[in-house]
């Protein structure tokens, strides 16, 4: 799966109105492949698939395409490795209407209109069982009621714990359903600035895409369900309150920025025993293990009744709206879904609940709060909700960072609302 970064945002975001002018296909209708099949040498078909990804996971996507190629004699699946150029080298491929056949697809506002919608193909294939996939991960895949892209990957939020620093200070280890309150104090209880040991670590600029999870547990949202009005919910009482509980924990001095200019990363913070607790994804997981660090997971905290929310970081697999051959290409993609190759992505958390139940990862003691979060980030994230906020999140982002600071929260989102007014839908 792929983090959204607000770098990339930016750079895709920007490029989205020539994507659009270059798009000059109006047909979301289900479509077979056309002229021009693309062969090589032997006289089989070839696909085109664009990744983001490297080293291990690269490796399994390429044993992916060869299980696919098996399956299907006659068709070639070419992997492109994009790396971190990624979405540069995809707005040139479909500017120049030459898009590989599917690609790895994050940021459906921008590549949206050059991708082939899969309703059709999906109702009229009876051996795709859609109820078996987690339907939360669908709202960050679809536009406008229709389904660009099929759940590859995902991460959810979890809390990570250091069971030695709970120990050495007779805490007792946080429990799902705990509190920002109980969060608040354990903080202040593992805190001791004098050994330069803290509590949680916090990064300087939070992303505000992160930021969600946290706003949404309180009942708070950056924008309203339609994308049309941030004035009452970006500078809400909820919002403000959920942000401050952040830089609160600074001033308190029960946490410590990480992962700024000249810092250590949290990860590294985490795994050399200042911090006791670190809030993340999937993605340190396996590292933590190879410290041998003595940790544990758990669900984020809620705001008293009100449940705990989740922001999901996703990825899906995709079709071109220029591809010559699409049938096909819907193919390698129904295979991607399959529980045959979802099994082979160990990078990944399944995406399949009859996968999740058949390798007991909901008994993993480890793994189990991100399914217990997936179950309840059930709310859109507020890129998908409006075209502009590329350009309302600099106002959001810049408002937080100085939030962090020690500024005024409630001014700031103040300004940042008045700021953002011009780039509303109205």
């Amino acid at each position: 799966m792929r983090k959204i970064s607000l770098l990339a945002m930016i750079l895709v975001l920007v490029s989205a109105f020539s994507l659009a002018a270059c798009s000059n296909s109006s047909s979301g209708e289900k479509a077979s492949g056309g002229s021009g099949e693309e062969k090589d040498g032997k006289g089989n078909t070839t696909l085109r698939f664009a990744t983001w990804d490297s080293g291990e996971a690269l490796k399994i996507q390429q044993d992916i395409a060869k299980k696919f190629e098996e399956k299907n004699p006659g068709v070639k699946v070419q992997v492109e490795a994009y790396g971190d150029g990624f979405d540069q080298k995809l707005a040139a491929s479909f500017g120049a209407k030459n898009p590989p056949d599917m690609m790895y697809m994050w940021n459906f506002p921008a590549y949206y209109e050059s991708l082939e919608p899969l309703d059709a193909y999906l109702e009229g294939d009876t051996e795709m069982d859609m109820d078996d996939f987690y339907q939360g991960l669908f709202n960050y895949s679809s536009m406008n009621g229709k389904i660009y892209g099929m759940p590859a990957g995902f991460t959810t939020r979890v809390v990570y714990y250091n069971k030695d620093l709970f120990d050495a200070a007779n805490v007792p280890y946080p429990k799902d359903g705990w509190t920002w309150d109980d969060f608040q104090q354990i903080a202040k209880k593992l805190s001791d600035p004098s050994k330069k040991q803290y509590g949680v670590g916090i990064v300087p600029e939070p992303d505000t895409y992160d930021l969600q999870g946290l706003v949404w547990s309180n009942g708070g949202s950056f924008i309203s369900n339609d994308g049309k009005e941030v004035k009452g919910y970006m500078n809400s009482p909820k919002t403000i309150e959920s942000i401050e509980i952040l830089s609160n924990l600074l001033k308190k001095k029960s946490a410590v920025l990480v992962g700024g200019k000249n810092q250590q990363s949290g990860d590294d913070i985490f795994k050399a025993g200042k911090i006791a607790m670190w809030e993340s994804g999937i993605w340190p997981l396996a590292g933590f293990k190879e410290a041998k660090i003595n940790f544990g997971t758990v669900e984020v905290p809620s705001f008293g009744a009100k449940p705990a929310k989740g922001v999901i970081a996703s990825s899906a697999v995709s079709v071109a709206k220029d591809s010559k051959h699409k049938e096909l290409a819907y193919k390698f993609v129904k295979f991607y879904s399959s529980a045959e190759a979802i099994k082979m992505r160990t990078a990944d958390l399944p995406v399949r609940i009859s996968v999740v139940k058949e390798m007991n990862m909901e008994q993993d003691l480890l793994i189990s709060p991100f399914y217990k979060m997936l179950e309840r980030s059930d709310d859109t994230p507020a890129f998908l909700l409006n075209s502009n906020w590329n350009e309302i999140n600099r106002n959001l982002s810049a408002a937080v960072n100085a939030v962090m600071l020690g500024q005024d929260a409630e001014k700031l989102l103040n300004k940042a609302v008045e700021d953002s007014e011009k780039y509303m839908k109205k």
